[in-house]
């Protein structure tokens, strides 16, 4: 296994790993920048209310987009699979 090949499945995950979390992680970006929007022009200062929205708005994304996920890291790892014999020679 050359080190170009090895760079090659290093960044191919790493590039997985950005895609997979990028929909999550953008939602409560956007969530928590309106919460705080929120919070900075009415004073209220409760911890609750950054997390809960944060929390509900992850976990729908997660329903609605959890069947893409699924099957984009399934065809990563299949397509690793068949990698398995070439890097074996």
């Amino acid at each position: 296994m050359s080190v170009g090949q090895i760079v090659s499945l290093m960044r191919g995950g790493i590039l997985q790993v950005f895609i997979l979390s990028a929909p999550v992680l953008g939602a409560a970006l956007v969530i928590g920048l309106i919460v705080a929007i929120f919070q900075a022009t009415t004073s209220i200062q409760e911890s609750t209310l950054t997390f809960l929205p944060k929390m509900l708005v992850m976990l729908a994304v997660l329903a609605l987009l959890g069947g893409w996920m699924f099957t984009t890291l399934e065809g990563y790892t299949i397509n690793l699979f068949r990698m398995i014999p070439e890097f074996a020679k």
